[in-house]
């Protein structure tokens, strides 16, 4: 079961979009120097599709995204979030932050709009360093995407 820690609406995460950053715990990849390891326990309230809905009632006139901050311990769940909100409030969409370097094949990334991939390496930097190991990639037909990281890079 996925568990949220907390929420933020944010500019930055996904390029042209204001987004819900649903930050998950429980996360498996420790990452190190990880800026976030209060995310590393299993801890904070079940993420569900009402619990959805109740972010959507709260932020959704404000929101064009909701983004999945983590869940790598159970990609299944995110990714059957990811087909709620697409079935149930198609007007949003949806992305996902994974800490790992390939999504698990038991995900649908058709079912994301925007994927990133790759664990933080302090000496590589984040998405906004051109040395970055960590890629954002947009849906973009089928079962395409295009990496989109240099959005970020100035």
């Amino acid at each position: 079961m996925l568990k949220y820690v907390n929420t933020g609406v944010v500019f930055q995460e996904i390029p042209d979009e204001v987004t819900l950053s649903i930050n998950i715990s429980n996360c498996p990849c420790r990452c190190p120097g990880c800026h976030s390891k209060y995310l590393w326990a299993d801890v904070g309230e079940p993420l569900t599709p009402p619990v959805i809905d109740q972010f959507i009632r709260e932020y959704g006139s404000n929101i064009t995204c909701l983004c999945f901050m983590g869940g790598d311990a159970d990609p299944v769940s995110v990714n059957e979030l990811a087909q709620y909100v697409h079935r149930e409030h198609p007007r949003y969409k949806v992305a996902w932050y994974s800490g790992r370097i390939r999504i698990p094949s038991v995900v649908h990334k058709s079912d994301f709009d925007y994927i990133k991939i790759g664990p933080y390496i302090k000496h590589l930097g984040s998405l906004k360093d051109r040395t970055t190991n960590q890629r954002l990639y947009k849906h973009t037909v089928g079962d395409e995407f295009t990496d989109i990281t240099s959005r970020f890079w100035k």
